[in-house]
């Protein structure tokens, strides 16, 4: 009898211990990251009772602050529509979504020594106040390129490929912010899906934009690619499908090929190199996955295995098929070639303080990705730099500066062609990579190169 209820005592005090060490695991170790979760509705009770902190652009420019001159803390946008898919909304009524959302444990005073001071104001029944955010975004440059969309549906990405700094994260349509509880209705209803960031959740087929990727991995299957010739007769033949092609071009090489924009050249390619090496080279360049910037990221998708056969196979090698990515894989992929197939992890959060300005988090250049070599990516930015210089890419030309660049007309189901661009400059020690995309617009070297020529001037005029 006596053995029994010792065996039952030493069983409960294991339970015991084991129910103490996952309580103790979720308020220690789990608690910080289930407090900012947007399901808690403990997150509304913060909102009451902390002084929410601000965020900034790069240079001190308010992006979003709190408003106390009211009965009920407001919070305000000053850039309203410019930065409403980047910054995102708090709502009582509709939730949270964008940097507001994934930075609330900081914005909060949920991490660091705001923690704990922040429960000592409270018992003590004094304000207790979170901590700000300054942004890599410049808010000028930021609202030229919304401007530039002059109203069409599309997205505009501009980064650093050197640090992977993002300057410019654009979306049109767009909100106002500071009018959500006005407009949400109309907002969740219309076609146009203002709502939707485009930048990072957009799906559209990347188009001739694309053969930059298919360029990088013929390359590395077979590096005497560089030096062989093909010949355009205006289109191929695969599998009784005719892919046509947007002129006879005869006989070039695959610089020429880039800057002319040959879809015959480059389905070719995408079968050279075999379905196997095609799929190897779009993951080394990152577009199957989320690079992780601080708001959730569609990956890129693709036909499965089993689907790749030679017309698809063909068609995804010039951006179209099953092929959809985002602009920021597509900023990406031209940062990578820029940077000389070293991939640089993006961000969009330079620093973060805590309520009395000490710096909790600091973002540096980190490593991402090795995408290919710089002999490979040396081939590729020759041919960039003609499609700018009398190529298709033209009209992305910036005064005294060399641009790098490729056009794209990217078919699709819903109207005439997306319009295409990607980029960087100056091209013999790239400083801004960019990626710019316009729905159903049509040609990408009338529509979308224009406005990256532009932006790309304004960013280094500005020191960029």
């Amino acid at each position: 009898m006596n053995q029994n209820i010792k065996k039952l005592g030493i069983l409960i005090i294991c339970l015991l211990a084991v129910l103490v060490f996952y309580l103790s695991y979720l308020n220690v170790v789990k608690g910080p990251v289930l407090a900012v979760n947007p399901h808690n509705r403990r997150l509304q009770e913060y909102e009451s009772q902390i002084r929410r902190g601000t965020i900034y652009d790069s240079n001190g420019i308010v992006l979003a602050a709190t408003d106390f001159s009211g009965e009920k803390n407001k919070r305000v946008y000053p850039r309203g529509r410019e930065t409403a898919h980047l910054l995102g909304y708090i709502s009582e009524r509709y939730g949270r979504d964008g940097l507001e959302s994934a930075c609330d444990r900081y914005l909060l005073g949920l991490e660091g020594a705001d923690r704990t001071r922040n429960y000592i104001n409270k018992l003590l029944g004094r304000e207790q106040l979170g901590g700000d955010i300054t942004l890599t975004i410049d808010s000028d440059l930021q609202g030229l390129a919304l401007n530039m969309l002059a109203g069409r549906r599309g997205a505009v990405v501009l980064l650093d490929p050197e640090t992977g700094a993002v300057r410019v994260l654009v979306s049109n349509p767009g909100y106002d912010p500071n009018k959500l509880g006005e407009i949400w209705p109309r907002l969740s209803q219309d076609e146009d899906a203002p709502l939707l960031n485009r930048a990072v959740q957009g799906a559209y087929p990347p188009g001739s934009t694309f053969k930059i990727v298919t360029a990088a991995g013929a390359l590395a299957a077979k590096p005497d690619a560089a030096r062989e010739t093909f010949n355009c007769r205006g289109f191929l033949e695969v599998d009784g499908y005719r892919l046509d092609d947007t002129a006879v071009h005869g006989r070039i090489d695959i610089k020429k090929a880039i800057a002319v924009s040959c879809n015959t050249t480059f389905a070719q390619l995408g079968l050279d190199q075999g379905a196997q090496n095609f799929v190897r080279t779009v993951k080394a360049f990152g577009i199957d996955r989320d690079p992780g910037i601080g708001i959730p990221v569609r990956p890129g998708s693709m036909a499965t295995p089993e689907a790749f056969i030679p017309t698809e196979l063909a068609a995804s090698a010039i951006g179209q098929g099953e092929l959809l990515v985002s602009p920021l894989h597509m900023a990406l992929a031209a940062a990578a070639i820029a940077n000389s197939g070293d991939l640089m992890n993006p961000y969009l959060i330079e620093t973060v303080k805590d309520s009395t300005g000490q710096v909790l988090r600091q973002e540096e250049a980190r490593h991402w990705l090795n995408v290919t070599t710089p002999q490979i990516c040396g081939i590729i930015k020759d041919g960039m730099v003609d499609a700018v210089r009398s190529g298709t890419a033209a009209a992305a030309r910036v005064a005294g500066v060399q641009v790098a660049g490729k056009t794209g007309s990217a078919q699709n189901p819903h109207g005439q062609a997306h319009a295409w661009f990607i980029g960087f400059a100056p091209a013999e020690r790239p400083r801004l990579a960019v990626a710019v995309l316009v729905e159903n617009a049509g040609s990408g070297g009338t529509v979308a190169a224009p406005i990256a020529g532009q932006l790309l001037s304004a960013a280094l005029n500005k020191g960029y």
